[in-house]
């Protein structure tokens, strides 16, 4: 299988990610954000956690109208796999693949700790692997984290079976404790929580390492 991460100016995670796939079984290339086109015969795009262009205006929104981003919403919109954490998520909600929006923690400060979450549904390639875990241990860092959505969006991702994961102690005071979702076909997820920091017995906590071995099995058999 065939993963392809994106790297912005800013970006910090590029790397772990780039380890979390590697670890699942992929193989993986990764794009700078001016290139046009992503290697062919792609799988999944990660794109990684950090600061894209120094978080200037709304965080991702620069880093949405990179060259490389047209490749990557026709890609999803095609119906390939994609994985936004951190500010991967905040772009992944800029370029429009997933809605709502990611602002300025509740708290005003910058949150790094390890966060419980609890995995609300294992219908999906990225959360098959958690069937009967319920809840999770993933690591968070973030200043801007807070998913603010209004009532009736928060409603419908979860109506729909879209809400991927829950904070069990909102550290950020996202709109319905949501810690990440999913696109309607199910093969975007943009999550804030690190699982690409989670993924071997040398950090202390092998939480994350089930997302990427379910999605490297889900594109297996596909």
């Amino acid at each position: 299988m065939r993963a392809a991460v994106i790297t912005f100016p800013g970006s910090n995670c590029d790397r772990d990610l780039a380890e979390g796939f590697r670890k699942a079984g992929a193989d993986v290339t990764m794009v700078w954000h001016k290139e046009t086109e992503l290697p062919k015969g792609i799988d999944v795009i990660g794109i990684p956690g950090g600061f894209s262009f120094g978080d200037y205006l709304r965080c991702g929104a620069i880093a949405a109208r990179s060259p490389i981003c047209q490749a990557v919403v026709k890609f999803a919109q095609d119906g390939g796999y994609v994985l936004g954490i951190c500010n991967g998520f905040q772009v992944l909600c800029e370029t429009g693949l997933l809605p709502g929006v990611l602002m300025r923690n509740a708290t005003l400060k910058f949150v790094c700790r390890q966060q419980v979450l609890r995995v609300e549904t294992t219908q999906s390639a990225f959360t098959r692997g958690y069937d009967g875990s319920g809840e999770i241990t993933i690591p968070i860092a973030h200043h801007d984290g807070n998913f603010s959505a209004d009532a009736d969006l928060v409603s419908r991702l979860r109506g729909e079976g879209r809400v991927a994961f829950s904070y069990v102690d909102n550290p950020n005071g996202s709109a319905g404790d949501i810690a990440g979702i999913l696109s309607e076909n199910r093969r975007v997820l943009g999550m804030m929580p690190h699982p690409e920091r989670a993924v071997d017995a040398g950090q202390g906590n092998t939480d994350g390492a089930a997302m990427f071995q379910s999605l490297m099995g889900e594109l297996q058999l596909a």
